[in-house]
């Protein structure tokens, strides 16, 4: 087992995977930024290391530096997160030239899917339905509109690199194409370094559910269920997960894990990943991507699960053997999660930075709660939103569901403006209630 591990991040999920390697006995390094001083994940690692000024790219990003606290500090492992370098080949390389081990896949892996193109393929290799589209990227716009033409409107432009909705955009025509083909390229490049687009027909309002799947690196893989997270913000950014999916007949369930499983054996996947797909009520599901990382949600994977998947990224990547089989893995109970952010509902949703002078959130049976924020402490303009997870445990879905209404009710803060008003009217609206959600819930839900 590691001595040492440093984590290449910042935030909830810093301080997440701190607590799980203090729980393991491994001494922990976290790096920060100026802005980041006096940050929980600063404040409970046993050590810290300042990578550079506010801004990501000055710091987090910064892989000269980044690389240099992993020196320094003789740390013999690294764990990055979501997010930053969490998908990045490259710096999955460097870490393993310093004689470090990274926590994360193989870098074949990241590559194979971190290109959007690649792993389609991958998937059609593996026997797993894919979306119809361009077989590879399309290098003009006049090639995106002869692809739409074929496929049929409407259509997605999709960056081949990166996640988080960005370079993704609806097209539902010849003009849309031609007034969005290069803001999508230039989102892209911005984001990701990388322009290249796919086009793919754009299935209306599915449900987004994705599996989470545990390889180690003895050739071993299982998936650990799904998670739906069709509620999702008009950048296709994910706002509220649950496990399991509410409308899975048990047959679909299992030939969706099924999937996932062969897709991630295809690319000698090794440690956590998931495996997201487009789910249409008929039963058809499609896959879109698979992300080679710890994803935001996995809370509400480990409470119907009971395992720590934090734990077990880094028991695998020590070369540890999953000591279970598919048949081993027992959900039980409904868990949901809703994101907390800095953002005010009333304004379009526009970042809220300034001091924290109330941080009163829920505490009482069946919440947990995932955050690195305090009372006092001062949210920057610098990072993502996000300030912490909100997550719930039920027995069933109804009875979580009221969980998540009681502990949004409960929480309360001061100082600046958050996304909990929202969150509110939205986990009380009657057809999220009942489920019958999809990826055209939350656009619908804001019209009204």
């Amino acid at each position: 087992m590691f001595d040492r591990v440093l984590i290449a991040n910042r935030g909830e999920i810093a301080c997440r995977v701190i607590r799980a390697c203090r729980q393991m006995g491994i001494e922990t390094v976290a790096i920060y930024s100026k802005a980041d001083k006096d940050s929980r994940h600063v404040q409970i690692a046993d050590r810290a290391f300042c990578v550079g000024e506010a801004t990501n790219l000055d710091s987090y990003l910064n892989l000269a530096n980044v690389l240099t606290a992993i020196e320094i500090t003789g740390a013999n492992a690294v764990h990055p997160g979501f997010g930053y370098f969490s998908e990045n080949a490259r710096f999955a390389e460097e870490v393993g030239r310093m004689g470090a081990k990274f926590i994360g896949p193989p870098v074949s892996a990241i590559e194979a899917m971190g290109d959007k193109a690649k792993a389609k393929k991958a998937a059609i290799g593996a026997d797993c339905p894919v979306v119809p589209g361009s077989d590879g990227p399309v290098d003009t716009e006049s090639h995106a509109l002869k692809t739409a033409q074929e496929i049929g409107y409407p259509v997605l432009l999709k960056a081949v690199a990166g996640g988080g909705g960005r370079g993704i955009r609806r097209v539902d025509s010849p003009d849309d194409i031609q007034k969005l083909w290069k803001l999508c390229q230039s989102e892209a490049q911005a984001s990701f370094g990388n322009d290249e687009m796919l086009v793919e027909k754009c299935v209306v309002n599915p449900r987004h559910v994705e599996i989470q799947v545990l390889g180690d690196e003895h050739g071993n893989v299982v998936h650990i269920g799904e998670r739906e997270c069709s509620i999702q913000n008009l950048r296709h950014q994910k706002i509220v997960e649950e496990a399991p999916c509410a409308v899975l007949e048990m047959e679909t369930r299992a030939a969706m894990g099924d999937a996932a499983v062969r897709v991630a054996k295809a690319v000698g996947y090794a440690n956590a990943g998931t495996v997201e797909f487009l789910y249409e009520n008929d039963g058809h599901f499609y896959f879109l991507e698979m992300n080679t990382r710890i994803q935001v949600e996995h809370p509400v994977t480990e409470l119907v699960s009971g395992l720590d998947l934090v734990q077990w990224q880094i028991r695998i990547a020590a070369g540890e053997k999953l000591p279970f089989s598919q048949a081993d893995v027992n959900l039980q109970g409904h868990a949901i999660e809703a994101r907390i952010t800095a953002q005010d509902p009333d304004n379009d949703f526009a970042p809220s930075t300034g001091k924290i002078t109330t941080w009163n959130p829920p505490g009482f049976g069946g919440v947990r709660l995932d955050t690195h924020v305090y009372a006092g402490f001062t949210v920057s303009p610098f990072y993502d939103p996000m300030i912490a997870k909100l997550v719930v445990n039920g027995k069933d879905r109804p009875s979580a569901v009221r969980l998540l209404q009681v502990a949004l009710d409960e929480f309360h803060v001061e100082g600046i403006k958050t996304n909990i008003p929202f969150l509110r009217r939205l986990c009380a609206h009657p057809d999220y209630v009942s489920g019958q959600v999809d990826t055209g819930f939350v656009p619908r839900f804001l019209s009204e």
